[in-house]
């Protein structure tokens, strides 16, 4: 049975979906955006963006008990691939040892025209 995830701590969804969803010990959380949860304001730069953005998949991993470590699938999609070496490198800080399996996209448009979206996959 599906659980649906729900944290304060990080973007309330802005359409019809779930922050995340957990179904036998596998955590699906949709597509992160640079959102502040605290204050809805969007960071301008693409390192502060991809830390947000980070920090946003944080707080939902914690809130459903996983951590990155957990994590075993992320879908990186950008507004444009001279972003990607300065995402790579803050990215690379959460997924220090045993990175997961990862693409990366160059997209036309993001929603609220952010430069920087990440889809997750956890598995316990």
């Amino acid at each position: 049975m599906k659980k649906i995830i729900h944290t304060d701590q990080a973007p309330k969804a802005i359409g019809p979906y779930s922050q995340a969803i957990e179904i036998n010990g596998m955590l699906f959380i949709s597509g992160q955006i640079p959102i502040v949860p605290e204050t809805g304001q969007i960071p301008e730069s693409i390192e502060d963006q991809t830390e947000q953005v980070m920090k946003n998949i944080g707080a939902i991993l914690n809130f459903a008990g996983y951590g990155y470590e957990h994590v075993v699938k992320s879908t990186c999609l950008l507004s444009d691939m001279a972003n990607f070496k300065v995402m790579n490198e803050i990215y690379g800080k959460y997924y220090s040892t045993a990175p997961p399996a990862r693409a990366a996209f160059a997209v036309k448009t993001l929603p609220l025209n952010v430069l920087i979206e990440i889809e997750t996959i956890a598995v316990k």
